[in-house]
């Protein structure tokens, strides 16, 4: 055994003496993760509960893409079988990336449209994933031989509450968003007041005119009716009734952390841009390069600013590169972004950027391409923390500007460190209560007393239609009986007046 295994063997040892003798009790944690920034954010939470002395297993299909092994060795994987390969899936997700960026170009309903179509076809390749798992007897029984307390998943590839099911454990979702909010609706029975919620994807904010509300409700009727049925044609012959049995817990969280030293190469850059600092380019884990025309347009941008520039590219070296520009396979994002000498951050408008961009008080130019993107900066936008450009259309000349005015107008920064100074004051950090209501859910074996009394009652009780039915069905009868009175009263009068007159 070589000393490097030797030593995460030492490590886990001491983990699990200091949860033997510490006052909690450790539990066994499955996971059934999302590829891409889902995954990235996810693994902070596994890291945090394994540092706690739990025992994490994640379920990794032959197919995965980024959940790597390799890169958490303190993480426990159970690997399986995918009757899709790692290249097809990859290919798949990029072709879904382009189809949702073309779409994000149009109406809403033109992208909602697009997104049907999309997580139709996801819904497809996920459902031969998830029968690879579960068809697996195998990997089923050594499961349920091993005791898991929990399964904590991202809900955008569906499977985990099939498995909570076969395993007779509590699911818990670490949730991002969903389109229509159908899962927090449906599962966690959560509510959504279409009158200052914005759907996802309307690009409208919380406050809303007459015009926007309306759409907002057309939107919430199209999307409950289109998320009613989305499961049930793709996986209720596979599971019927497995949805719902299961205790779900919503666990939304972003940890925010102090940045920490850069490689000495880097830091070097960054120090070498003096009085004027730096920008951060970056377009998330799943853009990783773009045509050539619009990486000259965008490095000959660059060219023209004072600022030193860091960016997270991996396609051809542009013509127009200037020498105050830096090109990156990969960056330390939240560590830029939390480097004395960073100016500003030019952003795709992926949840995990946004949030560091503030937690750090860093002003952001927003190029947003799909799904929750445009809406991340579009309320940025509205809170004067960032400017919005569109990556296709933009000139040279637009992209300086906005990078002059989030840079050198004091109104953008003092904005997003508003926002800071909100997103600082909490009595806990969101790491530390996403792993407690993890651990939560472990100790009270499912915490059911938790479950919602809506999941047992219909639409209409859900809504009181029934109560407010009855109540106008009262009035009605009062008003009824009331106006009856009135005219038999008002014909008495009369025909007694009409005998006085006769007489």
């Amino acid at each position: 055994v070589d000393k490097m295994s030797l030593k995460w063997l030492s490590l886990l040892l001491l983990l699990q003496l200091t949860c033997y003798f510490s006052s909690g009790r450790c539990g066994k944690v499955l996971v059934w993760p999302m590829e891409y920034s889902h995954w990235i954010n996810m693994k902070i939470i596994l890291e945090e509960l394994v540092t706690r002395g739990h025992e994490v297993t994640v379920l990794k299909s032959s197919a995965a893409i980024l959940v790597d092994p390799n890169k958490s060795p303190t993480i426990k994987f159970e690997s399986f079988p995918a009757s899709v390969s790692q290249e097809d899936y990859e290919n798949f997700f990029q072709q879904l990336l382009t189809e949702w960026i073309q779409g994000a170009k149009h109406s809403f309903w033109t992208k909602i449209t697009t997104a049907q179509n999309i997580f139709s076809e996801l819904s497809d390749v996920s459902l031969k994933i998830c029968k690879d798992a579960v068809l697996n007897k195998k990997l089923m029984t050594k499961l349920q031989e091993s005791r898991f307390d929990v399964i904590l998943a991202d809900p955008i590839i569906p499977c985990a509450e099939l498995v909570a099911e076969i395993l007779n454990i509590p699911l818990v979702y670490s949730l991002r968003i969903s389109p229509g909010y159908s899962i927090e609706k449906f599962s966690g029975k959560l509510p959504f007041p279409p009158s200052y919620v914005p759907v996802v994807m309307s690009e409208f904010n919380d406050h809303m005119t007459f015009t926007e509300r309306v759409n907002n409700m057309l939107y919430v009727v199209f999307l409950d009716f289109w998320f009613q049925t989305f499961n049930e044609k793709k996986w209720n012959q596979f599971y019927s009734e497995a949805l719902g049995k299961s205790c779900f817990l919503f666990v939304s969280h972003e940890d925010l952390t102090p940045g920490i030293s850069l490689l000495q190469e880097m830091e070097e850059f960054v120090q070498s841009a003096g009085e004027h600092g730096i920008v951060l380019f970056t377009l998330g884990s799943m853009i990783r390069n773009m045509t050539e025309e619009r990486a000259n347009t965008i490095a000959s941008a660059f060219a023209q600013i004072p600022q030193k520039v860091l960016w997270k590219y991996e396609g051809k070296k542009p013509d127009t590169l200037g020498p105050n520009t830096r090109l990156y396979k990969w960056i330390p994002q939240n560590d830029l972004l939390g480097h004395p000498q960073t100016k500003a951050f030019i952003t795709h408008g992926g949840a995990n950027g946004v949030y560091e961009a503030i937690y750090h008080g860093i002003p952001m130019v927003g190029l947003p391409l799909f799904g929750d993107q445009p809406d991340n900066i579009a309320h940025m936008t509205a809170k004067g923390a960032a400017v919005r450009l569109d990556l296709d259309t933009m000139s040279r000349t637009d992209l300086v500007n906005a990078l002059k005015q989030v840079i050198n107008n004091p109104f953008y920064k003092e904005n997003v460190m508003r926002l800071s100074t909100i997103q600082h004051d909490q009595p806990v950090k969101p790491l530390d209560r996403a792993v407690f209501w993890i651990e939560f859910v472990m100790r009270h074996k499912g915490a059911k007393h938790l479950r919602p009394a809506a999941h047992d009652l219909t639409w209409y009780q859900y809504h009181s239609l029934d109560v407010i039915g009855f109540l106008l069905a009262c009035v009605a009868t009062a008003a009824f009986a009331l106006t009856r009175g009135c005219l038999f009263c008002c014909r008495k009068l009369a025909n007694a007046r009409k005998k006085a007159k006769r007489q």
